[in-house]
């Protein structure tokens, strides 16, 4: 009867993997890294990159270098250039 117990015990217990395991875990993880990069990329494009040329896009629009030169000349920021 012990015997039995054993055997029935044992049937239904899987089969462990001896083949192949790496590969099978390779592929279902270089899936979820490229998902993960892909999602990360997106996430910084559209969370960074994008504002920050908006951002920059605005600011010169507005921006005058002349003005901003002659403010900095009469600030006494220049050598070569002394203050009027």
């Amino acid at each position: 009867m012990q015997g039995e117990n054993i055997t029935m015990s044992a049937a239904l217990l899987p089969k462990p993997q001896m083949r192949g395991l790496l590969a099978s875990r390779l592929r279902k993880h270089i899936v979820v890294a490229f998902l993960f990069s892909i999602g990360c990329a997106a996430g910084y494009k559209f969370g960074v990159a994008e504002p920050r040329k908006r951002a920059y896009a605005e600011f010169y629009k507005t921006y005058d270098a002349m003005k901003e030169f002659e403010a900095m000349r009469k600030a006494g920021v220049f050598e070569s250039a002394p203050p009027k």
